[in-house]
């Protein structure tokens, strides 16, 4: 290539970086030249830890802004950085936001044991605790969705004030006598002799339907891939394909009818990693103050490739 092709080369590429950042700034107001509406002060919580669960695990989290505290709960087998487009998003309008890596996830310790939905929940609590969190809405993504249910539940008494479920698992998955409309076992099975055979192979194909990839007309977000594989490659394979069983298994039934607290039901019509009949729909008729919301056309990783439009309800629920 000659030196003036490569300046062009150079060029096209800066410009189609810089059409994507404009296009984010629909997410970030600041960012579109609107005045802030609210940032952390400088007492604000601006960093990263980690908390101890009760068997040792180190459980990382993230901890930023000052306001009222939202706590997100990400799906498998990603981390908190997954939920970035919507802490940026509320950290924006003075809230403050809070992400753990589920053990066995993320920087967490890489558990081979404790990868099941009482632990997940009870180590929220540990974080909820040692943060003193009070009045807080916690919004749950995919496998985080069941992880919201289960630790609003039993947990969340005086301290959850909403919940949210994004894609979520809840009631439950899996094919069973009482839930006949569930995903065969086999489905399961196949993930994880997948997971086990090849994972970083395996989780270069999940986005390809996470994220609608495969849909024709859609084009592949080459970033959005990577990053999904970035982060389901930073955690334990153990604790991963112990975790399909936790997300596909457990019955939550019980505990969306448990909720005392306003929920709002969010999933795309299009999802081909949670099918929304025996999900959203679900959930928002066993859990008893809630509110359900359908997105035509909108795939499982809509929180990502949506959030313009996934954000804004998340705020005006919150602010209700």
């Amino acid at each position: 290539m000659s030196a003036d092709a490569s300046l062009v080369a150079s060029r096209r590429t800066f410009l189609a970086g810089a059409t994507a950042l404009a296009s984010a700034s629909a997410v970030l107001p600041e960012a579109a030249g609107a005045a802030p509406t609210g940032h952390a002060s400088s007492s604000g919580h601006l960093g990263a830890g980690f908390v101890t669960a009760s068997d040792g695990t180190q459980l990382y989290y993230k901890d930023w802004g000052s306001g009222q505290p939202i706590m997100f709960h990400h799906g498998w087998p990603l981390s908190a950085d997954d939920w970035d487009a919507q802490m940026l998003f509320f950290l924006s309008h003075g809230y403050r936001v809070i992400a753990m890596d589920r053990r066995g996830h993320g920087r967490s310790t890489q558990t081979t044991s404790g990868n099941d939905m009482d632990t997940y929940a009870a180590d929220v609590a540990t974080l909820v605790e040692k943060l003193d969190l009070r009045g807080t809405v916690h919004i749950g993504h995919s496998t985080g969705g069941g992880e919201v249910a289960r630790y609003v539940a039993r947990f969340g008494k005086g301290r959850a004030a909403k919940a949210v479920l994004v894609s979520a698992v809840p009631p439950i998955m899996i094919q069973t006598p009482n839930n006949p409309g569930g995903l065969p076992k086999s489905v399961f099975d196949g993930f994880r002799a997948s997971l086990a055979a090849n994972r970083a192979d395996f989780y270069w194909q999940v986005p390809l339907p996470f994220y609608g990839f495969n849909r024709s007309g859609t084009p592949v977000i080459e970033g959005v891939r990577q990053n999904w594989w970035r982060q389901g490659m930073m955690g334990g394979a153990k604790a991963q394909y112990d975790c399909i069983a936790a997300f596909s298994e457990t019955d939550f039934t019980e505990d969306l009818k448990a909720l005392s607290v306003p929920v709002l039901v969010l999933q795309g019509d299009d999802d081909q990693i949670v099918p929304y009949k025996d999900a959203a729909v679900l959930q928002a008729q066993l859990a008893p103050h809630a509110t359900l919301k359908i997105y035509p056309g909108f795939s499982h990783g809509m929180l990502t490739t949506h959030a313009e439009t996934i954000n804004p309800d998340l705020l005006a629920f919150v602010r209700e």
